[in-house]
């Protein structure tokens, strides 16, 4: 027994705990090796990476044969006047940095209850920090190729008209950010896969509500006030703004909700991996 046991019973043992769940050292030694793992998993498995790519571009590209005929001018930010392709693809960019981070923290739900891959995380120099850490790390690394790769298709299609559209990866990358903090979170508490559905019951309908096709200035108070505290809607804001050149001050506080999300969501993972392996 050591003399901090002798002299407070059991107050080894919650240092040691402590010690766990705080960063253990510089992030390029430690939690990068957890971004290390996963990219080198994906590099035998990278059809997945571009199964991604495709679902938001078969959308861009049934608006710009199909329905953008039917609406062809929509109005923008700034009262800026768009084709329907030229709106709805920045939010699409975005969706598929969200569709990416969500589908990379629900691995995590299987590296915990079934892998046991923290446990023998935890038993190195890493702490709990450093995996949510990581794993955020990879999961807006993922993204960031989708989003990399959906700018490309609209670059091609001539939907990039002013220097300020590429900001939209990086907006793609802070909605990324938020969603795998808060997604780690839902990992954390989900008990069973049967329990995914839960989490697709709120991706869908943020996905279409989300002024991702329309405005949600056409929703009744109550729900625009809803739709309003999505992270999607602030990144669609954000990048529909820039897509046009168009800024203005909200978008400081689109930036700020996104980024309290994501340092919300990093918190409650540590704590919550911290409960769950180190209790």
């Amino acid at each position: 027994m050591s003399v901090v046991d002798n002299e407070y019973p059991g107050a080894g043992r919650r240092v040691a705990v402590l010690q766990r769940v705080l960063p253990s050292g510089s992030y390029a030694g430690l939690a990068r090796r957890l971004v290390e793992r996963s990219a080198l998993l994906y590099a035998r498995a990278w059809m997945v990476l571009l199964s991604g790519i495709f679902e938001p571009l078969f959308y861009v590209l049934a608006f710009q044969i199909g329905f953008g005929s039917l609406v062809p001018v929509v109005t923008g930010p700034g009262g800026v006047q768009l084709s329907y392709v030229a709106y709805v693809a920045p939010a699409l960019l975005v969706a598929s940095a969200m569709n990416g981070a969500v589908s990379e923290t629900m691995s995590m739900f299987y590296k915990l209850r079934f892998d046991g891959l923290y446990d023998s995380v935890l038993a190195t120099p890493l702490g709990t920090y450093d995996v949510a850490l990581g794993e955020l790390s990879w999961t807006v690394l993922r993204s960031g190729l989708y989003a990399v790769a959906f700018f490309a298709v609209m670059a091609v299609m001539g939907l990039v008209t002013t220097p300020w559209a590429l900001l939209l990866v990086p907006v793609a990358l802070l909605v990324a950010m938020a969603f795998a903090a808060v997604g780690m979170v839902c990992a954390t508490l989900l008990r069973s896969s049967a329990q995914f559905e839960y989490i697709h019951l709120i991706v869908v309908p943020m996905f279409l509500f989300s002024g991702t096709f329309f405005t949600v200035d056409r929703y009744p108070l109550p729900l625009r006030l809803i739709a309003e505290l999505s992270p999607l809607y602030h990144g669609v804001e954000l990048a529909r703004g820039f897509s046009v050149g168009v800024l203005g001050p909200a978008m400081l506080g689109h930036v700020a909700y996104l980024v309290a999300l994501t340092a919300a969501g990093l918190y409650g993972t540590s704590r919550r991996i911290g409960k769950l392996l180190l209790n």
